[in-house]
């Protein structure tokens, strides 16, 4: 069995009950507020810590089957216990812990069956029975994926370098990765890195950008001199390579109802060396009825579920549910029905989420289509998380001339 020591899981142990019960932050958050306050902890430690941390928000409704009935769930150490066990890690011997015999679950997990889907899969149960009725029969190969660990993949940013410069220069730095076929500007590393130590980083050579999230970019085709508005930019991400594929040459309209995620975009662009984007804050609907009629292009990266990104944010499944899925397709509806009347006519949009539900998805784009007759389909993908990385769907429709 591998040996953890007790500072560490002192560590997870704080950072899951501030995930979980205290603030309920976002896990990412937790963990780079965690790893940055222990710096003498190796990269060994970090890594250890960091997975055992994910795989437990992962795992989390399996561990508390494991943990027995009449077990309060919200008892963290006992989390990490069951998890220790099932992982064959642990920090010393014991045969009672807090309560609970150590032989109990060691019973469970000896029998490997559980006894729902959704305990096997660790997701709420109102979610399983989303998955299964919205995507069938394959619903559990989509859950498997979305319980891997995700791959670091990098975008390559073409105002300053290319795919093949960046895997040399990174080589240089330790860090050892390479490029993905069919995909021309993006990196993965071989191993989890933190990459934003690096030279290449801080002189923006790259963005951390899945390569689902890539594809949205190169389906808008965007052209130099154009005028483009990413309606739901947020920090950025995809703005920044709009801005590459453009070679800074025209305009980005960068929109977004939170400041702070507009602050962060304009940080990253200086950064990346991205200079014709321009942010813009929605206060009212004025901000969006200036625009009307203006956009050669229009992205609108909706709002949605998140469920096609649960490989690297795990404690979202824990933080929503049907009814903020409700809510959240007919904000989609509102969304496509006010912003797509920035696209001039003749323009293209794309019309794109992280979600696999086709309720946010196809269906949305279908009935927007319906009610809005001078817009037609182009060309729609869906990329799910069985296929390796992120799971998304982008519509790129045109407004009839």
């Amino acid at each position: 069995m591998e040996l953890i020591h007790r500072n560490l899981l002192i560590g997870i142990h704080d950072a899951l009950q501030e995930t979980f019960f205290q603030d309920k932050k976002y896990a990412d958050k937790v963990i780079e507020r965690l790893l940055k306050s222990h710096k003498k902890w190796g990269s060994e430690d970090r890594k250890v810590v960091s997975e055992i941390f994910y795989n437990i928000i992962r795992w989390k409704k399996r561990l508390e089957y494991y943990m027995g009935e009449g077990v309060k769930p919200n008892n963290v150490y006992k989390l990490i216990l069951a998890y220790l066990l099932w992982s064959k890690t642990h920090y010393k011997k014991f045969e009672e812990f807090d309560g609970i015999k150590i032989a109990d679950i060691l019973n469970k997990l000896k029998k490997g069956t559980v006894p729902t889907k959704a305990i096997e899969h660790s997701i709420p149960d109102w979610l399983a029975e989303t998955l299964e009725k919205e995507l069938g029969p394959n619903w559990e190969r989509e859950m498997n994926a979305l319980n891997e660990q995700a791959p670091t993949v990098l975008r390559a940013n073409t105002l300053k370098t290319s795919a093949r410069e960046l895997v040399s220069d990174l080589k240089h730095e330790n860090v050892e990765s390479f490029q993905i076929r069919d995909y021309p500007d993006a990196v993965q590393l071989e191993e989890k890195k933190n990459v934003f130590l690096t030279t290449a980083f801080k002189e923006g050579l790259f963005e951390v950008q899945d390569a689902s999230s890539q594809k949205i970019g190169k389906l808008l085709d965007v052209q130099e001199g154009m005028r483009v508005v990413d309606a739901c930019a947020g920090a950025g991400g995809k703005t920044l390579h709009l801005a590459a594929l453009m070679n800074n040459k025209g305009q980005i309209i960068a929109l977004d109802i939170y400041e702070w995620k507009l602050a962060e975009l304009k940080r990253r662009a200086k950064r990346a060396g991205a200079h014709n984007i321009e942010n813009r804050l929605i206060t009212d609907n004025k901000v969006i009825k200036r625009l009307h009629g203006t956009a050669d292009r229009l992205l609108i990266d909706a709002p949605c579920s998140g469920l096609g990104v649960l490989k690297r944010n795990p404690d979202s499944k824990w933080k929503i549910d049907a009814d903020f899925i409700a809510r959240i397709k007919n904000e989609q509806q509102q969304i496509l029905q006010d912003y797509s009347k920035m696209l001039k006519k003749g323009g293209k949009m794309i019309y794109a989420t992280c979600s696999i539900l086709p309720s946010e998805n196809n269906e949305q784009a279908a009935l927007f289509l319906k009610n809005n007759p001078e817009f037609s389909l182009l060309k729609e993908e869906k990329i799910m998380p069985s296929e390796g990385y992120d799971g998304f769907y982008m519509a790129l429709m045109q407004r009839n001339a």
